[in-house]
C-alpha cells in the first residue's frame, strides 16, 4: 500500500542536532507508531477513551495502587493545575528561586492559579527541611499567604538530584506542618535512570502527594500528566484540568504517548541514552582549558562556565542557551537522539574556539 498522500514539506534538516534543550528532539519513532495505532475510527472524547483508561493502570504500576494520572498539554499546565489542585485561594507554594514554576513559567502558577510562590535561594536547585523553614512560618497571619505546599523538582533545573531520603525527609517535614508535597517532574525519567531505581522509589514510597509527569523531554511529541497519588490530598481534579484549559478533547492521543513511553522501558532507555551523552559531553569538556563545570552532572544536562565571546561564537555553529549571560554560564541538554558524533563534533568546536 502506498503511503499517505500529504501536501506537507519539510522546513529543516533532520540532521542538525544542538544542545539547547531536549525540547528541541523530535519524537521518538515508537511514539509516533502509538500515535498511528490510536488513529482510526471514533472513541469517546475527553478522556473517556480506551487508551486513557489503560493509562491508569499503567500510572499504577509504577506510582501504587492510589495513583491515578490526568493527562494535559504540556509541563507549565501540568504543574499549574497540579498546585492548584492542594491549595486553598490564600495558599502558598514555597519552592527553591531557581525552580521552574519560578523562572521560566511566565508567572503562571501565580497569574493563572492564583497562588503565590515563597521562594528560597538554594545552591544546587535542592530545598532541605531547614531551608524550607526559611518560608515554613506565618500560618495564622492573615497578613501573609499560607505556605501549604513545598515544591521540589527531580532532575532540578541544575541537573542535580535528590536521593530517595532526602525527598523522604522533606515530605515528613512538609507533612509535619500541614503541607503537602509536589514534585515537578518533567525530567523524572532522567533522574530514575540515574539513580537506578523506578519511579516509585523517590515518589509515592516517600510521601510524595502529587507530581507532574513528564513525557515531552523524554521522546513524546507532546502531552504530560497530574499524577494524583494521595487521594485525599486533592479536590476536584477534573474541574480544575478543564477550567485551567488543559483537557484535550482527543485525549487518547496524548494518553498512547505516555503508554508507549511507560509499558515497557522507552522511557528508561530514551534517559539513559540522555544522560550517557551528557557525561561524554562532561567528560569531554573537562579536557578543556579554561572551561568550569559548575554542578555534578547527574542528569541529562551540563552546566558551565567559559568566556562570554567563546559562547557567543560556538553559538554561531551550535543552539545552545546563557543560563546566567553576566556570569558567563551556559547551559547543555542532551536528548533521547543525541549521538556520540553530535558530542564529539561539539567538543571539538569547542576546543577551537577556546585557542582562538
Amino acid at each position: 500500500m502506498n503511503p499517505p498522500r500529504t501536501d506537507a514539506r519539510r522546513h529543516h534538516d533532520p540532521e542538525v542536532r544542538g544542545f539547547a534543550s531536549d525540547n528541541y528532539a523530535g519524537a521518538h519513532p515508537e511514539i509516533l507508531v502509538a500515535i498511528a495505532l490510536a488513529n482510526g475510527g471514533h472513541q469517546v472524547a475527553y478522556g473517556e477513551d480506551d487508551y486513557t483508561e489503560n493509562l491508569q493502570r499503567i500510572i499504577r504500576s509504577h506510582f501504587g495502587a492510589t495513583a491515578e494520572a490526568f493527562p494535559v498539554f504540556n509541563g507549565t499546565g501540568a504543574n499549574v493545575v497540579a498546585l492548584q489542585a492542594v491549595t486553598d485561594r490564600w495558599g502558598a507554594v514555597i519552592c527553591a528561586e531557581s525552580a521552574h514554576i519560578n523562572v521560566d513559567e511566565g508567572g503562571a502558577p501565580e497569574r493563572m492559579g492564583g497562588l503565590k510562590l515563597l521562594t528560597v535561594p538554594t545552591p544546587d536547585g535542592k530545598l532541605t527541611p531547614e531551608l524550607i523553614d526559611r518560608q515554613a512560618w506565618g500560618w495564622e497571619d492573615e497578613h501573609r499567604a499560607m505556605p501549604q505546599v513545598v515544591s521540589i523538582t527531580q532532575s532540578t533545573e541544575l541537573g542535580t538530584l535528590y536521593t530517595p531520603e532526602e525527598i523522604r525527609a522533606i515530605c515528613e517535614h512538609a507533612h509535619a506542618h500541614g503541607m503537602k508535597v509536589h514534585l515537578d517532574g518533567s525530567r523524572i525519567a532522567n533522574a530514575a535512570a540515574s539513580l537506578n531505581v523506578p519511579m516509585r522509589t523517590f515518589t509515592n514510597a516517600v510521601g510524595v502527594d502529587i507530581l507532574s509527569l513528564g513525557g515531552t523531554k523524554n521522546g513524546a511529541l507532546f502531552g504530560e500528566a497530574v499524577v494524583v497519588i494521595n487521594q485525599d490530598a486533592v479536590r476536584r481534579m477534573k474541574h480544575l484540568r478543564k477550567l485551567s484549559m488543559q483537557l484535550a478533547s482527543k485525549m487518547r492521543f496524548v494518553s498512547v504517548q505516555l503508554e508507549a513511553l511507560l509499558a515497557k522501558d522507552l522511557w528508561l532507555r530514551n534517559a539513559r541514552h540522555a544522560n550517557e551523552m551528557a557525561q561524554r559531553l562532561a567528560e569531554g569538556v573537562r579536557a578543556v582549558h579554561g572551561v568550569e563545570i559548575l554542578y555534578p552532572v547527574q542528569a541529562n544536562g551540563v552546566f558551565a562556565k567559559l568566556p562570554h565571546d567563546v559562547s557567543e561564537r560556538l553559538q554561531k555553529r551550535f543552539r545552545f542557551y546563557f543560563w546566567d549571560e553576566n556570569a558567563g554560564v551556559v547551559r547543555w541538554m542532551c536528548s533521547f537522539d543525541t549521538t556520540e558524533d553530535d558530542v564529539d563534533t561539539f567538543v571539538a568546536a569547542l576546543k577551537e574556539e577556546m585557542a582562538r
